[in-house]
């Protein structure tokens, strides 16, 4: 099996289960254009972030790592009326290209706010609890970021980090790189956290080989 195939079966099920969408499809665009990396979760991973939002029934949304707002969307759409979604973003630049692709998108200051700055300064100043947390920050801090997500939970919140397999290299405990030592340090904490029920799978696509963590607030 090879990246090509894992892309080419990411497009077949992006085509047979998703509609067409310029909304996503400008954003990401609009993104590129600016400069920003291509880092953003694939259209299928962005639509089970919005599904799992809608299974949680998550009327309050935290999401720390915005970069050009794709999954914000995602997640902002899964809100019901009334509903609110803070998510934290360390990149001024960043953050200006998320508010256009979400005003685009039909979201507003008064459903989606864009806390910017380093989120560990942003974080303590939030209010929950939030019922649905997803992480997709810088991997260093996961920990960090994960003790954060807990403390403004309630039990039954859910919880999701992505890129926590680094294609694989999450399994080596002699790496010394910071990605990989922080998702170690992740997990380390989490096998003595009381508070989060949590497992993580592997996943393959056109984002290359890589996971995320699943967890559920007890």
């Amino acid at each position: 099996m090879t990246e090509k195939t894992w892309a080419a079966v990411d497009d077949y099920l992006t085509g047979a289960l998703l509609s067409p969408d310029p909304v996503l499809d400008d954003a990401l665009a609009d993104s590129a254009a600016a400069g920003l990396p291509s880092i953003a979760v694939a259209p299928n991973q962005g639509k089970l972030l919005h599904l799992l939002a809608r299974m949680a029934g998550a009327r309050s949304i935290l999401e720390i790592g915005t970069l050009g707002g794709y999954s914000t969307i995602w997640l902002a759409r899964a809100l019901p009326p009334g509903g609110k979604l803070v998510t934290c973003e360390y990149d001024p630049k960043h953050a200006e290209v998320a508010k256009a692709n979400l005003a685009r998108a039909g979201f507003g200051e008064d459903v989606v706010e864009i806390r910017v700055g380093a989120a560990l300064d942003t974080l303590p100043a939030l209010s929950g609890p939030f019922d649905f947390v997803f992480i997709d920050a810088d991997k260093a801090n996961l920990a960090n970021y994960v003790r954060a997500a807990i403390d403004l939970s309630r039990p039954g919140t859910t919880i999701v980090v992505d890129n926590v397999v680094r294609q694989g290299a999450v399994a080596d405990a002699t790496s010394t790189d910071r990605n990989v030592q922080g998702a170690r340090e992740m997990f380390a904490v989490l096998a003595e956290e009381p508070r989060l029920d949590a497992t993580a799978v592997q996943t393959v696509g056109a984002k290359g080989y890589d996971g995320f963590l699943l967890g559920l607030v007890r």
